[in-house]
Parts: structure tokens; sequence; C-alpha cells
């Protein structure tokens, strides 16, 4: 009989493993399904001494000193302000969208009209969901909203999640707003990084523990008949721990593409985006996030597409009023396992970057020391 037992070597995993291990004093068996750890944070360096992230670039902030001081316990950073760039009209143009984006797009004097325009209607400083810009009555702060809803927006969206903006949920949309500043950065909080010697490393380092046992290419479908357990922590998706009983959630997945190209540096930000043109929405430059010295450059570029059993990865859950629906029909089913917690991404199907991911592993942590889970 295992004490606790963790489906999901990925971030939530890893962070309540550590924690049940260290404050807790108990055994945890993690299986995952994959040849590695980490889950979609999950990188290497690669013969050219460049750190590649195989899932897509992943930069962590936090405004939660506690996050960030548990981290800080297995691993140095490199501070890093992450900068995004989108191709507009030819142009390069900070994204978010902001002040310096609207004189990179627009002649001088009817920039400096929108500005005024916007910072009385709104306030410097200011973050505003597209759609709520959308919703002005001036003129030309419509045809501003509509400009960027079109140029910014739109098509990436299209790419991004097969669906408008309107047919999203607003967690979605309104995680990349207008910001009415001259801001550049991509993120504001306060503690932005990147691990010196990567995800990867230091996530073993966190699961370094004689009470953390780990295995690898193990499936739950492999092993739920065979390995008993007090406690589940599952960080799967909920549809399928219950055998799609009320149909599957829908995700998109990503296909990345990798090139390696003989030369330093390819393009101007670690990270630039593609809303209008082509059928990727990114371009990542890995040696930017480390400043890693090479004669060459790894990219890669980000096809979104479909989720589908067996030939990609669940990457984003897509949240609408249908999906949050039959996410609840789930919900309502996993309330009668009082010692199974569905946690992270697929588990609480939410759109969770690290830093609520690792809160939301510690408020399950918490739950467990209070007794809610026994």
């Amino acid at each position: 009989m295992i004490k606790n037992l963790i489906v999901g070597c990925g971030l939530s995993g890893i962070v309540l493993a550590n924690r049940i291990a260290n404050e807790l004093n108990e055994a945890v068996l993690i299986i995952d399904s994959k040849n590695h750890i980490a889950g979609t944070c999950y990188d290497f360096k690669d013969e050219n001494g460049i750190t590649v992230h195989q899932y897509g670039p992943h930069i962590f902030r936090t405004n939660s000193k506690e996050i960030w001081d548990y981290l800080s316990q297995y691993t140095q950073w490199r501070p890093f302000m992450h900068n995004v760039l989108g191709i507009i009209d030819g142009i390069e143009v900070p994204i978010p969208f902001n002040l310096n984006s609207l004189y990179k797009a627009f002649p001088p004097k009817l920039a400096e009209r929108l500005e005024i325009k916007l910072i009385d209607e709104f306030g410097y400083n200011k973050k505003v969901p597209i759609l709520e810009l959308r919703n002005t009555q001036d003129k030309e702060l419509n045809f501003l909203a509509e400009y960027i809803y079109r140029k910014v927006f739109l098509g990436y969206t299209v790419k991004q999640w097969d669906a408008t903006p309107e047919q999203l949920d607003a967690s979605v949309t309104g995680s990349v707003p207008v910001s009415i500043s001259r801001d550049d950065r991509y993120f504001q909080e306060k503690y932005q990084a990147i691990p010196k010697e990567g995800y990867t490393r230091m996530f073993e380092n966190m699961l370094n523990h004689p009470l953390i046992e780990c295995r690898l290419n193990a499936s739950w479908q492999s092993v739920r008949e065979t390995i008993q357990y007090e406690r589940l922590f599952f960080t799967g998706a909920i549809d399928e721990f219950f055998d799609y009983r009320y149909g599957e959630l829908p995700y998109r997945s990503l296909d990345i593409r990798f090139e390696t190209l003989e030369m330093e540096k390819y393009q101007n930000a670690p990270v630039v985006n593609y809303p209008e043109n082509y059928d990727f929405t990114r371009i990542t430059e890995y040696k930017y996030f480390l400043n890693e010295k090479s004669d060459k450059t790894v990219l890669s570029y980000e096809y979104p597409e479909a989720f589908a059993a067996g030939r990609n990865e669940r990457i984003y859950p897509i949240l609408n009023e249908g999906t949050q629906s039959r996410y609840n029909q789930y919900l309502e089913e996993a309330k009668k396992l009082p010692h199974v917690v569905f946690l992270g991404r697929l588990g609480a199907y939410r759109y969770y970057d690290m830093n609520r991911t690792i809160a939301g592993a510690f408020e399950t942590f918490e739950k467990l020391t209070y007794g809610r889970y026994k």
C-alpha cells in the first residue's frame, strides 16, 4: 500500500511530492507516461550548448515571495525581463500592444492624439482587455480598438484556439491586454527569471529525496488496477480518469518544429509573434533566455493544432461556457472520491501559468496538512 501516489511528474506533481516528503516525512510515488520529468517545462542543453525548451518557451514569474523563496532553494536564477515583438503590417511592434506600439504603427500626430484619448479614457499604466476597448464610444478609440483587434488578436487567436476571441472565456482573451504605458515587458510581476541550469535541473533537485520515488514510462492506465494507495493526487486529464463518462474535454496542442541556424542571432527578441502571416503563431530563439554564447542559434516554430490522443500532447484547455459545464459534471464525480485530488492545468481544467500551478499545489498541500485529505 502506497501512502501517496501522484500521477504526473510535471510542475504540480513535483511541488506536491517535494512538500509531502520534506514537511510531512511521508513516502511518495510519482508516475508519468513520459520518458522524462518536468512535464511541459522540460528543457535540455543541446550539442551547441544552448538550453532548449522542448515544449516551447517558459519564463517564470510571480509576485509571491513565498513561491519565489521556495523555488530558490533548488536553483539559482538568471533575472529575465521578457520582451515580445509582433510582426504587424511587416513592422516589428512591441507586444502586448502599448503606447510604444502606437507610435510604431501610426503617424506621429495620430499616435499622439490616440495616446491622449487612451489616457483620458482609461488612465495611465492601465491594462485594458481588447473586448473592453472595442466597446468604447469614441470614434477614434473605436478605430484603434478595431485595428488592434484585427491586426494583433484575431488572427493569432484563430490560429492558437481555432476560435475568435468572443468564443473564448474572458480569462483567455484578457491574458494579453492592451497596455496604456510605455512598459515593453510582456510580464510585470516582481520576480521574473529563468533557472540558471534549466528547469529540468531545478526539478531534479526538488525530487532528490529518499522518500520520493519516480517511475517514468508508466501511464495511469497501465498501473491503475495494480497499485494500491491511501491518497491519489491526479494531475492528468480529469475526463480521461473517468473514462470520458460525459464526453471528452477539448484541448489545443502544438506541433513545435525546431531549426538550428549557422548564425549568432536570428531575430530581435526572444519571441516574435506572427498574428497575420504564416500558419505558425510565433518563433522562439532560445539562446536569449540564459544569454548562452554559440556561433549557432536554435529556433522553434509553433503550429497550433487540435489535441488527438496518441498523436500529440494536451497543452491548453479550451475554456468557454460549454466546456465549463462539461467539466463541472466531472467535478461532481470527483467529489464522490474523497481520497482522490485533481490538480494542475489538466486536472483542474484551467489555463494556468507556472505561478498559478505552484499556488494550486501549495493549496492542495495546505488542505492535506489540515486533514482535508486523509
